[in-house]
């Protein structure tokens, strides 16, 4: 039950993001695929920030919570978002909508690697978060280096 409730808010998020996304995106496709990728990252981060936060002793543990997160994670690997990467959606053509390296769209497949590595890593942290806190770390930090990795190599630096 716990399952189907999580999958319930994930999809419930996922399609207010897409009414919002419409909205406030205009005609430009693009756009609404930047506007997508956005939310998508918003929603991983609002799941794994309290994981990590956990593993540093900044939050107190809480097994359910662990694993809940953490199979929201999961979950979310299995949604296709190959249409919010359209060619042409980088940095260079929208640059003040998106981060995103052409290189993403040059290297291919070097990206795929990276997701293949988040997968495998949030694979293993939804397998074992909720047993304990030293299980938790155990495995996040994998999760933190695949998507470190996927930022430094496909991801422009932020101008502050």
């Amino acid at each position: 039950m716990k399952k189907l409730v999580g999958i319930a808010s994930l999809v419930l998020v996922f399609c207010y993001n897409s009414m919002v996304t419409a909205h406030g995106a205009g005609d430009d496709p693009v756009q609404k695929a930047i506007k997508a990728r956005h939310s998508e990252m918003v929603l991983r981060s609002f799941n794994a920030g309290p994981l990590f936060g956990m593993a540093k002793g900044d939050i107190e543990y809480d097994a359910e919570i662990a694993a809940t997160l953490a199979n929201n994670l999961l979950i979310m690997t299995t949604v296709n978002n190959g249409r919010m990467w359209p060619a042409g959606s980088d940095n260079e053509a929208y640059p003040d909508d998106t981060r995103a390296l052409p290189e993403i769209w040059t290297t291919w497949p070097d990206i795929e690697d990276s997701g293949k590595a988040y997968l495998e890593a949030v694979t293993a942290l939804a397998e074992v978060a909720g047993n304990g806190l030293g299980e938790l770390r155990s495995v996040i930090g994998d999760v933190g280096q695949s998507c470190k990795g996927c930022h430094d190599d496909f991801r422009a630096e932020e101008d502050y």
